[in-house]
Order: structure tokens, then C-alpha cells, then sequence
């Protein structure tokens, strides 16, 4: 990765075109990578998105990433590996909830705006403006009017991020119903992932079909060639994160920016200085 050549960057137009749709993928399903085989590999993918991160400082890039994808599809998941070793000064996570009633009146992408990135940061929204295609239409949270309005007006919203110098890319992570029912299963049983399981969740097994509906229109709707949806089959998490996660590099035009070590001073004098007996309350020593 790193510096891409002229290759790369052709190829990087139709990436992508091996997952046209959301059935893409799940025919001959691989075993579900084991935990030896994954964790070098998202380690070096980490160590990439570290470099990216520094030509995105040096360079005053832009970027917005989306996840989107039904609840439990695995979104969260690639986030925080996404997150975990890079600084939040220039990865910057937006997950908004419920809208106030006051943004209720407001334009429906004003405070998606007030989100953008500036010179040098990458935005990853958890969820976005996609909301008003997907929970917000099968839930009749908005009229049919607004609804349609947005998919009418959201690729000239996109194309105008884009012809601002943002780079924008949405991932759609499609799990099948068998797995997100197993998924959520599990979120019942495990003491640690039941606040992961809300009312809506539960509606949105229920409503699988519904849900399945909007989703095909919304990608009919908003996959243009400015800003073109990238499937990605979740249904084993491991190789969805590397496999996605491989994708956005390639993407992203970043150059190695070149790093001088620099030499950790000497440590001043000490000047007579000694060190008080502790006198405050210390965390007890369980381990």
C-alpha cells in the first residue's frame, strides 16, 4: 500500500464492481477466519490506515466514510478497528442520535453538515443521512414526500461534497437473515452486547422485508458514479473488517510521509528534589 502507481489508481475506478449488488457474495461461503489468521492481517491494514492518517495531516485531506447496513450487520465492529490506533484529533466518529425537535424544522442535512471534515481530518459517520431511506421511511418517521425527496436531492448533495474536494465513500455492510438472527440471539444471552438490543432492533427483525425494500431502492436511488456504493458481505465479521478496510486504502491516494525519529531529550537535574511518602488513596493492588 502506501504510494499507489497510475495502475492502482485506474483500477480504483471500478472497484467495487464485484459487488454490484447486495446478493453479491453469497453463493460458496468460506469457512469464518480464525482468529490466527485475522488478527496479523488487520494489524498490518492498521499500521496502513497510521500512514494514511499522516498523509491526511500533511497533505489537508478531506475524507467522509459512511457505514450503513441493517442492525447487528457488523458496522460497529470495523469502526472500532478503525478507531483503535489512530488519534481522534484526525479520526473523528459521528454516531447522532434521535434529532431535537428544533432540527426537526431545519434543513434534513443541516446537521450532517455541521460534521464535515476540515483540511486534514476523516469523518466515519455511523449511520448518516441514510437514515431517511432506511429506518426513517419503514418506520414512518418521515412522510412519503420526504422520503422520495431524498433520494431525489441526495446524489446532488453528494456530488457537491465531492466537487468540494471531499472524498466520500458508503459501505452498505449486508448480512443475511440467518446470521443477524444468530447475532441477535446472542446479544440476548451475553450480558455484555444486551445494550446493543433496542426496541428498533426488534421491530427491524421483525420488518425484514420491509427493510429490504428500502435498501434496494435507496441503492437504485443514490449510487451514482461520484459517490458509488460499496457492498460488503458481513456475514463473517473478520473477513468483512479486512476486506473493507483493504478497500478504503485503496482508495484514498495516500503517500508514505516520510518519519525522522526524533531523540528524546536528557532528563533535567534533579536539583535536590525528593520525593514525599504517598499520603493519597492508591486504586487496591487486586492483580
Amino acid at each position: 500500500m502506501g504510494k499507489h502507481s497510475k495502475k492502482d489508481k485506474k483500477s480504483k475506478k471500478n472497484s467495487g464492481a464485484e459487488t454490484a449488488s447486495p446478493a453479491a457474495g453469497k453463493g460458496a461461503v468460506p469457512e469464518k477466519m480464525k482468529n490466527k489468521e485475522y488478527e496479523p492481517e488487520i494489524f498490518k491494514l492498521q499500521i496502513e490506515l497510521v500512514k494514511m492518517q499522516d498523509w491526511v495531516k500533511h497533505s489537508g485531506a478531506r475524507i467522509v466514510v459512511l457505514f450503513e447496513g441493517r442492525d447487528a450487520a457488523g458496522k460497529g465492529g470495523i469502526i472500532k478497528r478503525i478507531m483503535e490506533r489512530v488519534s481522534p484529533r484526525v479520526f473523528r466518529l459521528v454516531a447522532l442520535p434521535a434529532p431535537t425537535e428544533r432540527e426537526k424544522t431545519q434543513l434534513y442535512v443541516q446537521r450532517y453538515i455541521a460534521h464535515m471534515p476540515a483540511a486534514g481530518e476523516v469523518v466515519i459517520f455511523d449511520r448518516s443521512w441514510y437514515n431517511r431511506a432506511g429506518v426513517e421511511h419503514v418506520m414512518g418517521f418521515c412522510s412519503e414526500e420526504e422520503y422520495k425527496k431524498f433520494l431525489k436531492n441526495c446524489p446532488a448533495f453528494e456530488n457537491v461534497l465531492v466537487n468540494n474536494g471531499i472524498i466520500l465513500l458508503k459501505y452498505w455492510f449486508d448480512v443475511s437473515e440467518k446470521e443477524q438472527h444468530k447475532r441477535f440471539l446472542a446479544r440476548i444471552e451475553d450480558p455484555t452486547k444486551r445494550w446493543k438490543l433496542s426496541p428498533m432492533d426488534l421491530e427491524s427483525h421483525r420488518r425484514w422485508y420491509d427493510y429490504s425494500r428500502a435498501r434496494d431502492a435507496m441503492l437504485a436511488a443514490t449510487d451514482s458514479e461520484a459517490a458509488p456504493w460499496y457492498i460488503v458481505p458481513s456475514d463473517d465479521k473478520k473477513r468483512a473488517r479486512l476486506n473493507c478496510i483493504a478497500h478504503l486504502l485503496s482508495c484514498i491516494p495516500y503517500e508514505e510521509v516520510p518519519y525522522k525519529p526524533p531523540k528524546l531529550p536528557d532528563r533535567q537535574k534533579r536539583k535536590g528534589y525528593t520525593e514525599p511518602p504517598m499520603k493519597h488513596q492508591v486504586v487496591p493492588q487486586r492483580w
